[in-house]
């Protein structure tokens, strides 16, 4: 479970460097990359979530 917290953290961080890029400097490379990181980031917390229904389950 840690490790997925560590892989949803990293997430983020790539995503807030990107869309600060592409909000402030308007980088639309950034902002493919921001969109992409959210889709990675959907599939993370779905995962979260059943990881942590089980743990609760113990």
């Amino acid at each position: 479970m840690k490790d997925l917290i560590a892989k949803i953290n990293a997430e983020i961080e790539a995503f807030k460097v990107d869309a600060d890029l592409q909000a402030e400097k308007g980088n639309k490379a950034a902002g493919t990359r921001a969109r992409k990181a959210t889709l990675e980031l959907t599939k993370l917390m779905k995962e979260f979530r059943k990881v942590s229904l089980e743990e609760s389950k113990k």
